[in-house]
C-alpha cells in the first residue's frame, strides 16, 4: 500500500469572509453524501477530500464544488485521517465524515471560538438520524471532539475503529450539534457494528486485553439498560427501543469477538502441542 497521497486538484476556496479552518474528509463512493455535505462548507477556507479509490461520481462532485482532492490507498480508519489532516494548510482543522453535517449554530459557534487563544479543541454533540428521525433532545447525545488546532493534534494510527485526534492542549464542549446520516437504516447500521466489533475485537486483542465471562455474560442487558434508561431512548419511542438493542447487541459482539479470538488461539496451541513429533 502507498503511503504517499498523489493531489489531483487544488482550487483556491480563500475568501475574506471566509473561516480560517480546514475541513478533511475520507471518502469512497460517497457522491449520495457529498452532495449534501459539500454546499454546507462555503464558509471554510478549505476543503480536503481523501478518496480511496471510489468508483462513483465522489471525485467530480468534490472537485466541482472545489475541493482539493488527494488519491489515497486505504489505510485504516485512523492512518487515512492522519492521511488527510497532514493536508490541512489551515490554522484549524475539521474532521467530517461525507455522512455528517454541520449545523448552521455549529458553524457560528466556530467563528467564535478560533478566535479564543484559550481554546485548542471543541466537542460537538452528534444527532444521529434514525429510522429518518432524530431522538428527542432530552436523549443524552453522544459527542465528538472534531475541531482542533492543527499544530495541537494528531491521529494514533494504530487504532483500528472509532478513531479520534489526540489533543494537546485545552478542549471545551459545545452544546452546538451536526447531524450524523450514516445509522438512518436498520440494515445499514447492523454492517457497521458488525465491522466495528471485528476491528474493535482485533484491537483489544493486539493491545494483550483479555476477554471476561462474566463480562460476557452480563455486557447486553446491562449496556440496554444502560441505553435505554440513562442515555434516555426510552424518549424516542419504537426507534429508541430498537436502537438500545443493537446497541447492546454491538456491546455483546465486541465481547464475544474478543472471546473468539482467545478460544481460537487456544485451540490452535493445544492443537500443535499435541502434533506428533518427526
Amino acid at each position: 500500500m502507498s503511503a504517499h497521497p498523489v493531489e489531483t486538484n487544488n482550487a483556491d476556496t480563500s475568501g475574506a469572509e471566509t473561516l480560517p479552518i480546514s475541513v478533511f474528509i475520507i471518502t469512497k463512493n460517497e457522491a449520495h453524501n457529498l452532495s449534501r455535505l459539500l454546499p454546507a462548507l462555503t464558509r471554510f477556507r478549505e476543503v480536503i477530500v481523501v478518496d480511496s479509490g471510489s468508483t462513483d461520481d465522489t471525485v467530480n462532485i468534490a472537485q466541482r464544488f472545489g475541493a482539493r482532492v488527494i488519491h489515497q490507498q486505504w489505510l485504516g480508519f485512523a492512518a487515512q485521517k492522519q492521511i488527510a489532516f497532514m493536508q490541512c494548510s489551515q490554522p484549524w482543522a475539521l474532521n467530517l465524515d461525507a455522512d455528517e453535517l454541520p449545523t448552521k449554530e455549529m458553524i457560528s459557534e466556530m467563528a467564535v471560538l478560533v478566535n479564543r487563544p484559550d481554546v485548542d479543541a471543541v466537542r460537538f454533540k452528534r444527532r444521529d438520524f434514525f429510522i429518518d428521525a432524530l431522538p428527542p433532545v432530552k436523549t443524552r447525545l453522544p459527542n465528538n471532539c472534531r475541531l482542533y488546532r492543527t499544530d495541537k493534534a494528531q491521529f494514533n494510527t494504530q487504532q483500528k475503529v472509532h478513531e479520534t485526534a489526540q489533543v494537546n492542549g485545552c478542549e471545551v464542549k459545545s452544546d452546538a450539534a451536526f447531524y450524523h446520516y450514516g445509522y438512518n437504516e436498520i440494515e445499514q447500521l447492523v454492517a457497521k457494528l458488525n465491522c466495528y466489533s471485528s476491528l474493535r475485537a482485533k484491537e483489544k486483542w493486539a493491545g494483550s486485553k483479555q476477554p471476561s465471562l462474566l463480562k460476557l455474560v452480563l455486557i447486553l442487558p446491562l449496556e440496554f439498560i444502560r441505553q435505554y434508561c440513562v442515555q434516555r431512548l426510552f424518549l424516542f419511542g419504537r426507534r429508541g427501543f430498537i436502537l438500545a438493542t443493537l446497541n447492546a447487541q454491538y456491546a455483546f459482539l465486541k465481547e464475544a469477538k474478543l472471546m473468539e479470538q482467545a478460544l481460537s488461539r487456544s485451540e490452535k496451541t493445544s492443537s500443535n502441542s499435541q502434533a506428533p513429533d518427526h
